[in-house]
């Protein structure tokens, strides 16, 4: 008998081949990972069964005090006064380092196939989630000790909680969240599953950030466990923990003496506290309110914000990066508009901005955050020092000189496309600009070879170019926005 193989034939069995090889490749890649991270959380549960170290904490540092400076009014016979050229001499340049990509798995995460799937629904600041996870199961941890922990830990590591992490993580890229935000969704994701402050809630949020490719560390005291995490920036107000040269914050008030287990997992990274995205929490308008400068009559806003993005804002911590305290108002300042409060105000504004020079238009907004936002002390309103975000300012009653500034420099960044930068005297922060076009004069700042006019929105109906009084040049510093 003679065998007849056509060249389709042929084909189709070395395409068969292929699949099959590819097949068997994924198979490989999959159990390689699968190895890799089975390997890593084995070894992590044998330290997690030593003996955990003693630390004393490291004493809240309070956000640093000042006697701010109260806005001021120009007169109105200087108002049409001519305005000076006058440099400004910087005593020190403040530029934050940037921000890096999100921590990952140590390892992609393979979905597991499941049957009949079931799903756990949970809620964060309005925002409806769901997992693949089956809430029924609970997690079993009797206590705080060593080997309470690691026995849990070993449940953590089967299959039931792959999908869990992988819709985690895709929340986190489809909602846009930033660190500060994950942390609080994997916290609301546990408690709903363990109940809320219960050991069993910490040890999978804690299970949950560390697959996800974060710096932790578990801490007990007088049978509670406490998750602690790495920070990039370091937190006022807040207990911390110093463990081999990184700083450790809690997501709940810790105690002053911790047994921690200072155990490493490969790749993790700490926590970043830069927004760099338009998170997407569910929109709940706030009312309606009317924003108008007072010297451009009809100029100004009808705004609304999101108020669930309001409620996460209240959780933000006020820090700092590096080693210089001046780079906590960039985290404000660089955080972009949220896009529901953009979509409404920034076509009113490119309306009436139409066809203004830069210099029109920046005086337009200038007035209105100088005469359409009322001025209160932080410690009058909050019992201390608070930095408003961009769209706080538009949503609560009251807001100071370092709101103002914040708010300003992201309407000229985002409507004119202008560089910007602050301007920080002590208790006092003002902002500056450099146009592209006209020979705009004032007192002004050469920074790289760029000239930045001052224009301050706590200097009540001041033109552009005017510094507010009593400031003391010799002492100002710039801080370098995105």
């Amino acid at each position: 008998m003679v065998l007849s193989i056509t060249w389709g034939h042929a084909q189709t069995l070395s395409n068969n081949k292929l699949r099959r090889g590819l097949d068997d490749f994924r198979k490989q890649t999959r159990k390689e990972f699968e190895d890799f991270r089975k390997q890593a959380m084995n070894e992590f549960i044998s330290f997690v069964r030593n003996p955990w170290k003693d630390f004393e904490h490291t004493a809240p540092v309070p956000v640093p005090e000042e006697k701010p400076v109260p806005p001021v009014v120009m007169p109105e016979e200087d108002e049409q006064k001519p305005v000076e050229e006058k440099p400004i001499v910087i005593e020190e340049v403040v530029t934050p380092k940037p921000p890096q990509p999100q921590p990952q798995p140590i390892e992609p995460i393979i979905e597991v196939p499941v049957e009949v799937q079931k799903y756990t629904a949970f809620t964060f600041f309005g925002t409806q989630c769901k997992v693949r996870f089956d809430s029924d199961i609970k997690l079993t941890l009797d206590g705080s000790s060593n080997n309470n922990v690691a026995d849990a830990l070993q449940t953590l590591t089967g299959n039931s909680y792959d999908n869990m992490i992988i819709d985690c993580l895709a929340l986190r890229d489809s909602l846009q969240l930033s660190d500060w935000a994950y942390l609080q969704m994997l916290r609301s994701l546990a408690y709903s599953i363990e109940g809320e402050r219960t050991n069993a809630a910490t040890l999978l949020m804690a299970y949950l950030y560390m697959q996800s490719g974060y710096k932790m560390r578990l801490g007990a005291n007088d049978n509670r466990l406490y998750m602690l995490y790495a920070s990039k920036h370091y937190i006022y107000d807040h207990v911390s923990y110093e463990i081999d040269g990184e700083t450790y914050f809690g997501i709940e008030q810790l105690p002053t003496r911790l047994s921690i287990c200072n155990v490493e997992f490969p790749n993790e990274k700490p926590l970043s506290l830069y927004i760099n995205t338009c998170q997407r929490f569910t929109s709940m308008p706030s009312d309606i309110r009317r924003i108008t400068s007072k010297r451009y009559g009809g100029f100004g806003i009808e705004a609304s914000v999101n108020k669930n993005l309001m409620d996460f804002y209240s959780t933000y911590p006020t820090s700092f990066i590096g080693d210089d305290i001046m780079t906590r108002w960039a985290m404000y300042a660089n955080t972009p508009m949220d896009a529901i409060t953009s979509s409404l105000i920034y076509p009113q504004l490119r309306r009436q901005l139409e066809g203004l020079s830069q210099f029109e238009a920046v005086s337009r907004l200038l007035n209105m955050v100088q005469t359409g936002l009322e001025y209160e002390y932080d410690d009058k309103v909050w019992g201390g020092d608070r930095a408003f975000f961009a769209e706080e300012s538009l949503f609560y009653p009251y807001c100071d000189c370092e709101d103002r500034s914040i708010l300003l420099t992201r309407l000229v960044r985002d409507l004119l496309g202008l560089k910007c930068i602050l301007v920080y005297y002590p208790g006092h922060l003002a902002s500056a600009i450099e146009f592209s076009e006209g020979n705009v004069k004032g007192d002004y700042i050469m920074y790289k070879g760029h000239k930045y006019i001052i224009a301050d929105g706590t200097y009540i109906n001041a033109p552009i170019g005017k510094t507010m009084p009593e400031m003391d040049n010799a002492t100002a510093r710039m801080i370098v926005l995105d």
